[in-house]
């Protein structure tokens, strides 16, 4: 059975999967954006964790990822990845922003988890225009999803309408889209 593609708009924090992926910094000590509202709600031990990985590998470069425990949030994993900041394109941004997918599905995968939660790395504060954002997630997650066997949910978690769209549409002109295995389950 091929995995399912899902669009949702809403919180990532509220989100039932087994991990859900934070849009990090380097740091991996909390921000503003989803990984402030990820931190917060996972609580205390979440930090923890990230500080001892912080501190025996100097964080986590962009395009890199790292796994962790989930706190308090109704996952069982949290993946950290640290997209790009936008510098206009031309800088590796877009192998950068296809990594994070990568990584992240591989290290899920790795964890025997299946079922993932994306939000929309790298468009918030880092700048990334949204519509090729989407378009590389949606395209590496396809791609990586083909060479994987134990994913069999991925879920674009939508903080905003504009993103929603954009993502419901990759879904919508994806060949096969209006198949088994791919769906928009609407806003939640």
């Amino acid at each position: 059975m091929d995995a399912e593609i899902t669009v949702v708009e809403g919180d990532i924090t509220a989100l039932k999967a087994d991990a859900i992926v934070n849009a990090a910094n380097s740091s991996l000590l909390g921000g503003g954006g989803v990984d402030g509202a990820i931190h917060r709600a996972a609580g205390p031990a979440l930090l923890e964790e990230c500080r001892a990985i912080a501190s025996g590998q100097g964080g986590c470069p962009a395009g890199d990822a790292v796994i962790t425990g989930a706190g308090k949030l109704p996952c069982k994993k949290v993946i950290h990845t640290v997209g790009p900041v936008w510098r206009g394109g031309g800088r590796g941004e877009a192998e950068l922003l296809a990594s994070c997918y990568r990584k992240s599905l591989c290290l899920a995968e790795n964890a025997g988890l299946e079922t993932v939660a994306f939000p929309n790395i790298s468009t918030g504060v880092y700048g990334y225009p949204k519509a090729a954002a989407a378009e590389i997630a949606f395209k590496t997650v396809s791609d990586t999803l083909a060479e994987l066997k134990g994913i069999k949910k991925v879920i674009f978690v939508c903080f905003d309408r504009e993103n929603s769209a954009l993502y419901r549409k990759l879904l919508e002109d994806r060949p096969g889209g209006d198949t088994p295995g791919f769906s928009d389950t609407g806003p939640q």
